[in-house]
């Protein structure tokens, strides 16, 4: 449960700047100190913003290199749905569903992952070295 009030919009607004700060596709509050059912996604299309979500549906399977914010060093090979839907509140508590798929269904387990306290590295298959990492930055 949240208050949608001016103090949720400023975490959401402070959330939203962090992201773009470190150059990331979504941030979770817990990973700011803040224990509350909050995140904010961006692949690449504009921020999505999550309040109280929840994964109602999955469907597929993708596995592929995954990192995180907090542990800027680290990546992994982690297998996640291919296509999701979340249902959760908007800033001002309105409920909404949305459905993504790819990159955009990653983000969205990776960062409700960090709301139920798991992180990347406890799903990950196994870890890449420092070689794989650098190789698939390359790629990029």
């Amino acid at each position: 449960m949240e208050k949608f009030d001016r103090k949720l919009h400023q975490l959401l607004d402070d959330m939203q700047d962090t992201l773009y700060e470190a150059n990331g596709a979504g941030l979770a509050a817990p990973q700011v100190g803040i224990l509350r059912q909050v995140c904010i996604v961006d692949v690449g299309d504009g921020p999505i913003e999550l309040v109280n979500p929840e994964i109602i549906a999955s469907e597929g399977e993708q596995s592929g290199p995954e990192g995180c914010l907090s542990l800027p060093s680290e990546w992994g090979m982690v297998t996640r749905p291919r296509k999701v839907t979340v249902r959760a509140q908007n800033r001002k508590g309105k409920w909404f569903e949305m459905t993504g798929e790819e990159l955009l269904a990653r983000a969205f387990c990776h960062e409700i992952d960090h709301l139920h306290g798991r992180i990347f590295t406890d799903v990950a298959e196994r870890m890449l070295t420092r070689e794989e990492i650098e190789s698939y930055k390359l790629e990029q």
